[in-house]
């Protein structure tokens, strides 16, 4: 089944916190091949650094005003508030856009916000091109979906109140069962046998043909994601997941929290102290942008548990809020004092 020619197709990129959703779509951004591009990116968090980032892109193929952010909570939850209006501010835009992309967050679930591309208003202008999740390959290597989850697993045998699932593993599960292409994220720290083990674990939650495609820095040819024609709001419901039934589904497994702090003078003494902190406390998730004193440009901090990556990705304009803000993302039940602790000090 393919998409109509008179409808804007739309990309959903779906994948656990830290996976290279960012990373991907940026990629996708800086290699349009001509296409007008327009992205929805929606984060778990009051701040979007993930939209930052997008927008410090500065490719002609997707324009900043081509961007919208929601920051309102998990797209699946709120997509009957949120979705449609920012639908409709893209396909407002002159020139008119080619193409969607649908950043989620790392919390959401694809299938309730596919099922919206069926309402009237909806399935009239917009179809869903495929939906691309992406997982963590060394993560998956080493048998888990994140970068941590023995902590995790800890404190669920010592909560009776929790569920025997794991909810970030279902979540994870979910989303491969809707995706129409896997991309396997920072395959180049994989060797053949944590390759393997890797695709295994992806295998075991596809019911379907699903091709797997590895990926190092996100690099992959737009040609490979883009243009599947696979009106994906059609076979919904044929993607079998843990919340099918379900009216919503429930966040408040999850804490997510914005740390301000001074301005630094050592970006490498602060990625210790954010690797510190995961280890400690449980933190799965930290973003954010950071003042390092005396220098003009803004240095991006990203980390998923202890793994933590930091460079500078553009000056501080007179427009930006100088200041120093991670977001930081864990289950129920962080310890936000003692985080705060760590990273300030």
């Amino acid at each position: 089944m393919t998409a109509s020619a008179t409808r804007v197709p739309c990309t959903v990129v779906t994948g656990f916190l830290g996976a290279g959703k960012t990373t991907l779509i940026r990629h996708i951004l800086e290699n349009a091949n001509g296409r007008r591009l327009a992205l929805i990116v929606n984060e778990f968090g009051d701040i979007g650094i993930d939209g930052e980032i997008l927008k410090g892109c500065g490719v002609d193929a997707c324009p900043e005003e081509n961007i919208v952010e929601l920051a309102n909570g998990c797209l699946c939850c709120t997509v009957a508030d949120d979705f449609v209006p920012a639908l409709d501010q893209i396909l407002a835009l002159e020139p008119k856009v080619d193409h969607i992309i649908i950043e989620t967050s790392g919390l959401a679930l694809p299938k309730p916000l596919v099922q919206a591309f069926q309402w009237p208003s909806v399935k009239s202008r917009v179809t869903v091109d495929g939906v691309v999740a992406v997982v963590d390959g060394p993560a998956l290597a080493a048998g888990k979906v994140a970068s941590d989850l023995d902590a995790l697993q800890a404190q669920r045998q010592e909560d009776d109140s929790l569920d025997h699932d794991d909810p970030v593993e279902e979540v994870f599960e979910d989303q491969v069962a809707c995706a129409d292409l896997i991309i396997l994220s920072k395959s180049d720290l994989l060797d053949a046998a944590g390759s393997a083990r890797a695709n295994a674990i992806i295998s075991e939650h596809l019911s379907r043909a699903v091709k797997i495609v590895p990926t190092a820095q996100g690099k992959v040819d737009p040609s490979v994601l883009l243009g599947l024609g696979l009106a994906v709001e059609d076979d919904i419901e044929n993607r079998k997941t843990h919340h099918d039934g379900e009216l919503d589904h429930e966040h408040d497994d999850f804490d997510s929290f914005i740390i301000e702090l001074p301005a630094i003078s050592d970006p490498d003494a602060l990625a210790k102290r954010v690797a510190a902190a995961a280890e400690e406390e449980n933190v799965l998730r930290v973003k954010g942008f950071v003042d390092v004193g005396g220098k003009p440009m803004r240095l991006l901090v990203q980390a998923v548990g202890p793994r933590v990556n930091h460079y500078y990705d553009r000056a501080w304009t007179a427009a930006d809020d100088r200041r120093s803000r991670l977001v930081v993302i864990g289950l129920k039940g962080l310890n936000r004092d003692a985080i705060e602790r760590i990273l300030v000090s």
